[in-house]
């Protein structure tokens, strides 16, 4: 017999009234619910957010820049016997592992003792060791080395501050108080005319201080005029002389601090399989290299020709503009059309023929290395590389060849992000090949090197004009 108890319907017991502020038991419910429904997300946004930040890597950074230790390659000629320029390449291929490169006051042991000067000596290599001048018989103090530097000075210090009409003279006291007594671990550069290492003075002003070491044991007098005219030059493309140090045989110039590196460290450094150097950004360095060259060149009196324009003196700043470093180093020209050196200064690979050769120093030697660095620029190649095919050892052969086969994109750095368009290539490649032209009297001056790299209807036939360039450059024996 079925029971006739029927049990209540659930929507009865949902319907009571409960004792929570006489709510119904559904509204109870309901609110449970929602309340563990945003407990629930909220402990799952707290998880997410903790799994994000202990796996999710810093904010991204630019490749670090790894230091390019490549010894200097000076070019050494004596202009009353003019070589070959292979010939004189040949022999500054170096031989054997340059662990160790000494270089010194540029006079010899008889005539640096008949003038009583007294020798710097810097060993560039791992140690960066600098051996600073034993002081003269009165001095009574000697320095051994950087590391051995110490209060022993009995000379008087001279006056701490001391400001220029352009600038600051510092002491020597300040500049070693800046770079920790010139501690290794400051050094950012080095090369033939000295070690630079990165300053903090006192006010916090970031600097570059340069250590001269090739002055000749120059005067005080003489060195002051030809810095003070280095340091009124001023143009956004070129690294700002700030002062310099002239105390007994020290010679150091101060340099504001550009801190992105050099181009040399982007375009050959370990920055990963895409360089962070774009087209637009090479081109720019581009432009802005030659906008600073030609102001050397044409916007000063007396003008002032670098002599050792290349990928290592092209620092960066954090918005990739281009400033030339080192210009404030070369011979000042008058107005004569050249100048004869007893000492040829260049970097390999970069020293244009006639000036190896010769001797022959103007501004048509400036505009052969900033061929080179444009194409070096574009390919992302060195001027001269041994571990490359016999082809290709040369940038500019390998360079000429390549476009005399209609093969311009074959030149175009691996790394690069995107290619540029074929018209722009062209633009840029044929300024290269007219820059590094072997008759100098043909090489453009930097003002229409600037022209032709701005203007986009720059004149071409497509590819039988850049052809017909490569072609016409080809000559035995250079």
């Amino acid at each position: 017999m079925a029971s006739d108890y029927s049990p209540p319907l659930l929507n009865d017991e949902l319907s009571k009234r409960t004792v929570i502020f006489g709510l119904h038991l559904w509204v109870i419910v309901g609110i449970g619910v929602g309340v563990a429904f945003v407990l629930l997300l909220v402990i799952i946004s707290l998880w997410i957010a903790s799994k994000r930040s202990t796996t999710v890597p810093p904010p991204s950074r630019k490749p670090t820049i790894p230091s390019i230790s490549k010894e200097i390659q000076e070019i050494h000629v004596d202009p009353s016997v003019p070589k070959p320029l292979a010939q004189i390449l040949s022999h500054s291929q170096p031989d054997s592992d340059p662990l160790t490169e000494r270089q010194a006051l540029l006079v010899s042991p008889d005539e640096e003792a008949a003038m009583g000067m007294n020798r710097i000596q810097i060993e560039i290599g791992k140690d960066h060791r600098i051996v600073y001048p034993e002081r003269g018989s009165g001095g009574g103090s000697s320095h051994g080395s950087g590391d051995s530097r110490s209060a022993e000075q009995t000379a008087p210090a001279p006056p701490e501050v001391s400001h220029l009409g352009w600038g600051h003279w510092y002491t020597l006291r300040e500049l070693e108080a800046a770079t920790n007594m010139f501690a290794d671990e400051n050094v950012i550069g080095e090369g033939g005319y000295g070690i630079v290492y990165h300053g903090v003075l006192g006010d916090n002003t970031q600097v570059a201080v340069k250590n001269l070491l090739n002055n000749r044991g120059q005067a005080e007098r003489e060195f002051k005029v030809e810095v003070e005219a280095i340091g009124r030059v001023r143009h956004k493309n070129l690294v700002r002389l700030l002062g310099y140090c002239a105390e007994g045989a020290h010679r150091m110039l101060v340099y504001e601090y550009v801190d992105n590196g050099n181009l040399e460290q982007w375009l050959h450094g370990d920055v990963g399989p895409c360089s962070p150097l774009t087209w637009d950004i090479r081109m720019n360095i581009i432009l802005g290299t030659a906008k600073g060259l030609m102001y050397l060149h044409e916007g000063l009196e007396p003008k002032v020709v670098h002599r050792d324009v290349k990928s290592s003196n092209i620092l960066l700043d954090r918005q990739w503009h281009a400033k030339v470093s080192d210009f404030g180093l070369a011979k000042l020209l008058g107005s004569e059309r050249s100048y004869v050196t007893t000492r040829v200064m260049g970097t390999f690979g970069y020293v244009a023929p006639e000036y190896a050769s010769t001797g022959m120093l103007n501004e048509r030697s400036d505009v052969y290395s900033f061929g080179i660095l444009i194409m070096e620029i574009i390919s992302g190649r060195n001027p001269v590389d041994y571990s490359r095919p016999p082809g290709e050892v040369n940038l500019v052969d390998w360079l000429k060849s390549m476009v005399s086969n209609r093969n311009s994109e074959g030149v175009l750095d691996p790394k690069l992000p995107e290619k540029p368009s074929s018209r722009a290539l062209k633009r840029v490649l044929l300024v290269a090949l007219r820059c590094v032209d072997p008759d100098a009297q043909k090489r453009p001056k930097m003002g229409h090197v600037i022209h032709m790299l701005e203007i986009d209807d720059f004149p071409y036939r497509d590819d039988r004009r850049i052809g017909r360039e490569g072609r016409m450059q080809e000559k035995p024996g250079e």
